[in-house]
């Protein structure tokens, strides 16, 4: 595989990229743009990534756009302006970059929206269908929950439509099924442990019973978690997430945690790196590649456990 060095380590001489980079760049190679280094499975998906690239003799330089939509768009413009030819991404804002996208595509540049969805279909996807995670949050639920239960729903960053989709996916297969379960709120946690601990703190001043709390991730449910035991509420509380982050696996050992959904990160990565080396095999773009999810509770928590 060739890749274009010259423009971008020029570039790097001259320190536009290093606001981006976090000093674990490369120059030349795969540019790997992350939505947040801080991110918890954020972190995950990037180590594994980085294993499978470093397996297969690739070369990567990583950007982290810190959360900031317009900062990621503006470093995807000086990486494609830059002269890279394979680019994976991981958005922050998927709608903000669909246009961006389009335009390095049209160009020639090879993007793979890996984790995190793009609003565009020219991009080859490797991610799972997180309608999927909601719906086996729901189905959980719906095979638990007692009669007339009391949940409340902590969706992710809503601007992402691995967000809405993770909610969709709950609210069709619980709450339109059962329809004695009553929501007594849905928030924006934007995926932050200290935000879900807010809001559930301030959920449990308003509300005198909560039987479940379903989260968009594994962070915003240890935060929840927090919250209630801060409260002394966590007995009878189911809380739900997704990640199977280890301390998510953790909280469920010890029973603080009923389930989380396993997003395969290895899985993840590697398809990333199989779409990059097939391109540069000469062959033709792959279709997308979707990885299952997985549901884990205490029942087969040993099946995932040091995996």
């Amino acid at each position: 595989m060739k890749y274009q060095k010259t423009a971008v380590a020029a570039l790097m001489a001259l320190g536009l990229f290093m606001t981006g980079c976090g000093g674990d760049s490369d120059s030349g190679g795969v540019a790997y743009m992350n939505h947040n280094d801080e991110d918890v499975f954020g972190q995950t998906i990037k180590s594994s990534f980085d294993q499978a690239a470093k397996s297969s003799g690739l070369k990567v330089t990583y950007y982290d756009a810190k959360g900031d939509g317009n900062f990621q768009a503006d470093q995807f413009k000086e990486v494609v302006e830059g002269g890279a030819k394979e680019i994976v991404l991981l958005a922050v804002n998927g709608e903000l970059m669909a246009p961006l996208v389009d335009d390095a595509i049209d160009k020639g540049v090879t993007i793979v929206a890996m984790n995190r969805d793009v609003a565009t279909d020219k991009a080859i996807a490797v991610r799972s269908n997180e309608i999927e995670a909601g719906i086996m949050q729901a189905d959980y639920m719906v095979k638990n929950l007692p009669q007339g239960a009391k949940v409340a729903y902590l969706a992710g960053t809503m601007n992402q439509m691995s967000s809405r989709a993770r909610w969709e996916g709950f609210k069709t297969h619980c709450l339109d099924k059962r329809p004695d379960v009553e929501l007594l709120s849905m928030q924006d946690g934007s995926y932050s442990r200290a935000e879900a601990l807010k809001i559930t703190t301030m959920w449990l001043s308003l509300f005198p019973k909560i039987d479940a709390i379903v989260c968009g991730n594994d962070e915003m449910a240890l935060g929840a978690i927090a919250a209630l035991k801060a409260a002394n509420r966590l007995e009878g509380c189911m809380v739900s997430g997704v990640d199977a982050t280890d301390a998510a696996l953790k909280a469920i050992a010890v029973g603080e945690m009923v389930q989380t959904v396993k997003q395969d990160a290895v899985g993840q990565a590697k398809g990333a790196i199989t779409v990059i080396e097939e391109i540069g095999k000469g062959n033709p773009p792959p279709k997308d590649i979707i990885i299952p999810f997985a549901s884990i509770t205490k029942d087969n928590l040993n099946e995932f456990v040091g995996k």
